[in-house]
């Protein structure tokens, strides 16, 4: 007599109402504690504000306006800052036993990655729409098409969904939250040595090589020129096309290199 074999209990869930359902449970942890969105609000907000009207009036950015210049800079860095949250709270659920909880469950297990992933890129753009109006605020303008505007716009929104996947990946490598911390504020240097803030030509040679190819610089600038168009181009020495193209190949190979490293460290626990 053969036996029957029980089917796989990851299979007796759809993925998507899987995915739903934990996303769902993110987003309500977030709505209770609105203390985190506001942080990390008001840290994006405080940048803005701090280059505008207390570094601004030091700083050159060729024939642009500086406000022009930094503004598109202080978005993209903002997203970074905001995703930091992400690696404390996945190594938290990590260390704290949830996964293995979540394993437990008739579930894909592709759905719990998932989720979080879809709540903290929806936390992202929650920190992203009232920077953007502060940007506008102090006096930041689209000098292109409102197309460009929302193609910067959707760049902006895929660097943050690579930086929610990176943190996944550190928040579940890192073994500890107060590691996870530690690994996450990587960010710091790694903004300010790119040219969000400052035009690279001030830099230092060694630094240049650095700072010019480096995926903050290069997302910055797609940016910058998708939004202030001929006179950023004159300014960093391209075309819109060439850095919205290096944009776009340094988010899928980040997306596609840390989704791979969080998947297989989440699998193989």
């Amino acid at each position: 007599m053969t036996a029957v074999a029980a089917p796989h209990p990851a299979r007796t869930a759809r993925l998507l109402p899987s995915v739903g359902v934990l996303t769902g449970r993110a987003l309500r942890i977030y709505r209770r504690t609105p203390q985190l969105l506001v942080l990390r609000i008001v840290q994006s907000v405080a940048f803005l504000l701090i280059f505008r009207y207390v570094f601004g009036g030091a700083i050159g950015a060729g024939t642009m306006r500086y406000v022009d210049f930094m503004a598109p800079g202080l978005l993209t860095v903002g997203i970074m800052f905001a995703t930091i949250g992400t690696a404390l709270g996945v190594a938290e659920d990590h260390v704290g036993g949830l996964f293995d909880r979540l394993r437990s469950l008739p579930m894909p297990r592709s759905a719990v990655l998932a989720g979080r992933v879809l709540a903290d890129l929806a936390m992202t753009v929650a920190v992203l729409v009232p920077s953007i109006a502060i940007a506008f605020a102090v006096g930041m303008r689209v000098h292109t098409d409102w197309a460009s505007a929302l193609g910067a716009l959707g760049l902006l929104v895929l660097f943050g969904l690579a930086f929610v996947w990176i943190f996944v990946a550190v928040g579940l490598l890192a073994g500890s939250v107060q590691a996870a911390q530690g690994i996450s504020f990587i960010v710091m240097p790694v903004s300010f040595a790119s040219s969000a803030f400052v035009p690279t030509a001030s830099m230092p040679g060694w630094l240049q090589a650095f700072t010019e190819h480096q995926p903050v610089t290069v997302v910055v600038n797609a940016v910058r020129t998708l939004t202030q168009g001929a006179p950023a181009e004159a300014l960093l020495g391209h075309g819109t096309g060439y850095y919205v193209t290096r944009a776009l190949i340094w988010i899928i190979t980040l997306i596609v290199v840390f989704a791979g490293l969080a998947v297989s460290r989440y699998r193989s626990r």
